[in-house]
């Protein structure tokens, strides 16, 4: 998505996306009918009334002839209410129909988005896919409740007008129809200024989105280095481009209604002028021409809400031309058509085959990414040449070959930026291998349904994330299966019951946004249980002790034994203190596994891990001097 997306517009009507936004309103055609046939008789209640008081005037007023007035007001005041009826009928189903439609969209591209692999949200901020799923379906809603249907109302109650105008005296008609070329003139001014103003408005609500979500979710480190003035002040500067492209498009509405109005008034001193002489000359009776005066009233109407309604019609094929582009972004990481079953119960067995990744390389098509995943029986043979030429990916992992066996416990070290996350990712499926495969139980990971891939696994990260919710909650993940006893008992085992017991409502208590109102130490704790509770066949820990202090490290190295027991564990550090009783270490170097072994065995080769080791042991030395 680029950054310029909230600023283009595109067509004013586009015939590809209204087809596709038509399949949103198809579940709901009873209801559409049922408001088009409202709209269709509420505008033809709007073309008797008029004429009813013609023949009040020329039949009964003019002629001082009461008898029957009454009766022809009883039926006015009926067609009134059909009117009102109508228009509740229309306004009610419309506005119904439209908050069915926005939940269906939302729906839709939440779950899409849901799908997406994380590469997407490496290139796409956050605030503007929010827009995407507030601000733009707001707009699509307009368009649904008084844009696309109620338009059908206007041009019948403008085609039923002009019809009646000319039946009734067509040389007045032509009269008063000799404003339109101005009306149009006027139209197409505001049309023109209003599609720019609105393309400037929305690229900057967008903007405005991103700024405050950024802004918000690190305002730690905002007030921290006290950057409030000067996040304040580009704040200020993006709020102000917002408000005075609004106040544009608020003087383009200044001038054309009144501009409208104008001309309708035009148009009845020209009725006045043309039908008062032939009323005098006795060419046409009083009562048509009072009729006349209504209809032109009536007539200039919809033709300003039509004008609006094009408003709405441009912002709703941007807004939908934005959402259909996400809800287009194809899925790169999905489970395969027909996924293979894994054994049951998996043992664990974990093996990387000459495994090449970059998080820049492009995908196109599908059967390109069908090849790559064919590659690996190459690349098995002969690996591709470490040499990265201008036009070669940036390679974060080149040739990654290991085993991890049931039930081993591996630890992985390397300097940052080495891949060591990176190979937990493409463990998970978050992103596809470029080259090279990874299987389990001799399976190729991407031939697993991803829902079973990923339940083998419980990931432990360094950076808790906590939702919304109670302790329980947090531990549970939603997953009713596990029942409150295992919650405790998950709890008890990583040692986060005493902390629990001591908040107000215990496995009860509420947690803030991103578990605020807890300690590092504390979440953490948390997610040890969490990991515990759904007792996964592979543990993943990624740094996951080290932004905790000592003593809580040493209360999650007890508690990890427990976890441990049993399962395939992987274990990534920067601290070599937490991982030297593993079974095997790897040493991670520049996206490539340069040393193997265990801890003694490493520090024998005097090689990477030593000197990890050796700067580690100066370092905490210094410290305790």
């Amino acid at each position: 998505m680029s950054l310029q997306d909230d600023d283009v517009l595109g067509k004013a009507y586009d015939a590809r996306l209204m087809q596709r936004l038509l399949q949103y309103l198809r579940p709901y055609w009873r209801q559409v009918t049922l408001a088009l046939a409202a709209i269709i008789a509420g505008a033809a209640a709007s073309l008797i009334q008029p004429y009813l008081i013609k023949i009040a005037i020329d039949r009964y007023i003019a002629v001082r002839q009461l008898t029957g007035l009454d009766r022809l007001a009883g039926l006015y005041l009926t067609i009134l209410v059909v009117a009102f009826a109508a228009e509740y009928v229309q306004t009610w189903t419309m506005q119904l129909t439209g908050q069915r439609i926005m939940f269906d969209l939302r729906m839709a591209i939440y779950g899409h988005l849901q799908r997406l692999d994380l590469r997407y949200y490496d290139r796409n901020p956050v605030g503007r896919l929010m827009t995407r799923v507030t601000s733009d379906v707001d707009v699509l809603n307009d368009l649904f409740t008084s844009g696309v249907v109620t338009v059908f109302g206007d041009v019948f109650l403008l085609l039923g007008i002009m019809g009646t105008m000319l039946w009734m005296n067509w040389p007045l008609a032509l009269v008063a129809f000799a404003v339109l070329p101005l009306i149009a003139l006027v139209t197409q001014w505001f049309r023109r200024n209003v599609r720019e103003s609105y393309r400037v408005v929305r690229g900057w609500i967008a903007r405005i989105n991103a700024f405050l979500q950024e802004n918000i979710t690190g305002m730690a480190t905002v007030q921290l280095f006290r950057r409030e003035q000067l996040n304040f002040a580009r704040f200020d500067e993006i709020d102000a481009r917002h408000r005075d492209a609004n106040v544009e498009s608020i003087f383009y509405y200044a001038v054309f209604y009144p501009a409208i109005e104008a001309v309708a008034t035009l148009a009845s001193a020209l009725i006045i002028w043309y039908g008062g002489g032939r009323v005098v000359r006795g060419t046409l009776t009083l009562g048509a021409l009072v009729a006349f005066l209504q209809y032109s009233q009536r007539f200039f109407r919809p033709i300003s809400d039509m004008s609006e309604k094009f408003n709405v019609l441009q912002s709703a094929m941007a807004s939908s031309e934005r959402i259909f582009k996400l809800l287009d972004e194809p899925v790169i990481v999905e489970s395969p058509a027909r996924p293979r079953p894994r054994s049951a119960p998996a043992p664990g067995h974990i093996v990387f085959e000459h495994v090449w990744f970059a998080y820049n390389e492009e995908r196109s098509t599908t059967e390109d990414t069908e090849e790559r995943r064919k590659e690996h029986s190459v690349a098995s043979v002969s690996p591709v040449s470490s040499v990265v030429t201008p036009s070669s990916p940036n390679w974060v992992l080149r040739d990654v070959s290991f085993e991890v066996r049931p039930g081993e416990r591996v630890g992985i070290v390397g300097a940052t930026g080495s891949g060591k996350t990176t190979l937990i990712n493409l463990l998970l499926r978050f992103y596809d291998v470029t080259r090279g495969r990874i299987t389990i139980d001799g399976v190729d990971i991407r031939e697993l349904d991803l829902a079973d891939l990923r339940g083998l696994f419980s990931l432990v990260l360094q950076d808790v994330h906590l939702f919304s919710g109670t302790i329980a909650d947090n531990i549970r993940l939603g997953d009713h299966s596990i029942k409150d006893e295992d919650v405790r008992r998950a709890a008890e085992a990583v040692h986060a019951a005493p902390f629990i017991a001591r908040l107000p409502d215990g496995y009860s208590s509420a947690v803030a946004e991103r578990g605020a109102t807890l300690s590092v130490g504390q979440k953490q704790l948390l997610s040890f249980a969490r990991a515990l509770a759904f007792d996964p066949r592979v543990l993943i820990l990624d740094e996951a002790t080290s932004s905790v202090d000592t003593e809580t490290e040493l209360v999650i190295h007890d508690a990890l034994r427990v976890l441990m027991a049993g399962r395939t564990t992987i274990a990534i550090a920067h601290r070599l203190s937490t991982i030297q009783d593993m079974d095997k270490i790897l040493v991670l170097h520049k996206g490539q596994l340069r040393e193997s072994g265990t801890h003694q065995e490493l520090l024998a080769l005097r090689g990477i891990y030593f000197r990890l080791f050796e700067l580690q042991y100066q370092k905490t030395e210094k410290v305790e001097f």
